[in-house]
């Protein structure tokens, strides 16, 4: 399974970590950048990985900034992209189980590196319900 990573200069080193557990996990991994924690413009970063889950070249993508906020408001206003912010593990479960999300959004300055693993890893293993959330989903495009 394809996965698309992206982070700006605050998600640059969870970015980094996560990438590796990714490929130790049997993940092949697109990078979209950043390669520093030199300052630089998170939406750059997530238009770049969202346009890639629209061209359906990954199936799911993981993007990290400060407060995981600005990538995802960003990656939310592409066709196809459901970015959803998580700081859990039950909220990353659920944006999957009835959002059916594919891009994971990580604040991490909030949380710690073990806790976004960890979501990281209850979000691609969880499936998406259907039934009536797909009715609520087909609702969100204008």
């Amino acid at each position: 399974m394809n996965i698309a990573i992206g982070s700006d200069h605050a998600g640059f080193v969870y970015k980094k970590e996560i990438s590796t557990w990714l490929s130790n996990n049997g993940y092949t991994v697109s990078d979209f950048g950043t390669d520093s924690i030199e300052s630089t413009d998170y939406p750059d970063y997530a238009h770049a990985l969202s346009e890639d889950i629209e061209n359906q070249n990954s199936e799911y993508g993981i993007l990290i900034c400060g407060s995981g906020n600005g990538v995802c408001m960003t990656a939310n206003k592409h066709k196809g992209v459901r970015a959803a912010l998580s700081w859990n593990a039950q909220i990353a479960y659920l944006t999957r189980l009835h959002n059916n999300a594919n891009v994971i959004c990580i604040p991490a300055r909030f949380v710690a590196l073990e806790l976004a693993i960890e979501m990281i890893e209850v979000f691609l293993s969880t499936k998406f319900e259907a039934g009536r959330h797909q009715r609520r989903i087909d609702k969100i495009p204008i």
